[in-house]
């Protein structure tokens, strides 16, 4: 499963899910959005397995993302719900920070059942990580990775637009791998640690909140590592620190796959979120705004703000205005949506083989 696929996935709705298998994580990057530790919750085995197993060949989810803390600290577990996940149809990527990658040598042999048990895998290169995970190190990872057979990419994160280090990386891979190995390129983010870095990250402008401004990031449900299923992946909503009712789909223990699904379909006020933004709902049921994540997490406790979305976005009429914001967030492919959310400099990197005369700079492809 290439990248560009996976992105592709992204905007459709309840097409994957992001799974938090833990909280822990060994490295300790001063940039981490998480705030991960050694230290911290795990997410239910069984109960995760149980979730998997309400998957049918008609309602089950294209892909499951399995994020951390470091999700390969339980490599054992990613090995088995990719297994899980392949008997009902659907894949699973892993992202990882690499930090079994220290020193080089062979994977680890819980590394290497989980990368040939999933069908994507991403490693996090950028100026933190390296501080902890050397950057020839991570490119030993992915020659050992690919040697598997998995498809393989790299979450490269800059430090504002113009930050050179994307560009470097850029080459270096492309001399190495060729496009093998596609680029997932994004920002450092206020978020976490992050929130500590000295000068702080600047956000990329987003789009104008007075306007309709669609959310494109409550397409997927999110399980989080206390079990709850959310419709968010905003970091205070996934962290509990914000966990507003009406972005709650349910709980592992409770909860099948085709209730997740239908709920994260059809609620209006979802819909409306997905369709016109936080924002916009509020302006236009007469509700003060004051951001655009904030406003959508107090939405729930504005009653006019609800009886418009039902109005607005209940039955097929609601399907339909759904339908169309999808595949208007859906125009331009994988790049568009990483322009949008990432660094729109790099976009075109999620798919290096429709860019391969152009960027592919002198040297030798991979062959593992």
């Amino acid at each position: 499963m290439r990248l560009a696929e996976l992105m592709s996935l992204r905007q459709r709705i309840g097409a994957g899910a992001l799974v938090t298998l833990t909280e822990r994580c060994p490295l300790g990057c001063a940039h981490c959005s998480t705030a991960a530790t050694r230290h911290g919750r795990d997410l239910d085995r069984v109960r995760l397995l149980d979730l998997i197993a309400t998957f049918t060949p008609d309602c089950r989810p294209d892909v499951l993302l399995l994020t951390g803390g470091e999700p390969l600290l339980r490599a054992d577990l990613v090995a088995e719900t990719a297994e899980a996940a392949r008997a009902h149809g659907t894949r699973t990527a892993v992202l990882s920070g690499g930090y079994f990658a220290v020193r080089g040598g062979p994977l680890p042999a819980p590394v290497r059942r989980a990368a040939r048990a999933v069908d994507h895998f991403s490693l996090s290169l950028d100026a933190f990580h390296e501080r902890q995970v050397p950057r020839d190190d991570v490119y030993g990872a992915l020659d050992a990775l690919l040697a598997t057979g998995v498809a393989v990419s790299l979450h490269v994160l800059g430090n504002g637009p113009e930050d050179p280090y994307p560009d470097e990386v850029r080459a270096q891979v492309l001399r190495r791998f060729g496009t093998d190995v596609p680029l997932l390129v994004s920002q450092v983010r206020p978020v976490g640690r992050g929130t500590g870095l000295r000068p702080r990250p600047v956000l990329p402008p987003g789009p104008d909140p007075w306007a309709a401004a669609p959310c494109d990031m409550a397409a997927w449900p999110v399980v989080t590592v206390d079990g709850t299923v959310t419709a968010c992946c905003n970091q205070d909503v996934a962290d509990r620190r914000v966990r507003p009712a009406h972005l709650t789909l349910g709980d592992l223990g409770t909860t099948t796959w085709g209730a997740v699904r239908e709920r994260t379909a059809a609620r209006p006020l979802l819909r409306m979120i997905r369709t016109v933004g936080p924002v916009h709902i509020a302006t236009r049921a007469g509700a003060a705004a004051d951001g655009y994540c904030a406003t959508c997490h107090r939405l729930g406790d504005v009653e006019p703000a609800r009886r418009w979305a039902d109005r607005a976005g209940a039955g097929a009429a609601g399907e339909l205005l759904q339908a169309a914001a999808v595949r208007a967030g859906e125009a331009g492919g994988p790049a568009a949506l990483v322009a949008r959310h990432g660094a729109a400099r790099h976009a075109d990197l999620v798919a290096p083989d429709h860019h391969r005369d152009r960027a592919l700079p002198p040297g030798r492809e991979h062959t593992p």
